[in-house]
């Protein structure tokens, strides 16, 4: 591989992070967006469950259960049914 062809892969791989880094759920926080336990679908979650059975966005395997979370926006979490914090058994998401 030639120095170039090196530096322009380098360069690729630190823009394809940085792209990566900013579509991370961590970054929606800092956006106007809480974390609501108990409204996420299975398979909807944005990351790890607070139960620690799973550690990935996506792999809820129960509706609305009360340790995984989705974020939504800021103050709207009680009003869907959610809790800001994690609890044992299955949320009640508002009906539409």
């Amino acid at each position: 591989m030639t120095k170039t062809a090196f530096n322009q892969l380098a360069l690729a791989t630190a823009v394809a992070g940085a792209l990566s880094l900013v579509a991370s759920p961590a970054f929606a926080a800092s956006e106007g967006k809480d974390k609501c336990y108990g409204v996420a679908k299975a398979g909807e979650n944005d990351c790890a469950s607070a139960a620690g059975t799973h550690s990935c966005a996506g792999n809820a395997t129960a509706n609305y259960d009360g340790q995984d979370w989705k974020y939504v926006a800021k103050g709207t979490c009680e009003e869907m049914g959610g809790h800001l914090k994690p609890f044992k058994g299955q949320g009640k998401p508002a009906s539409n």
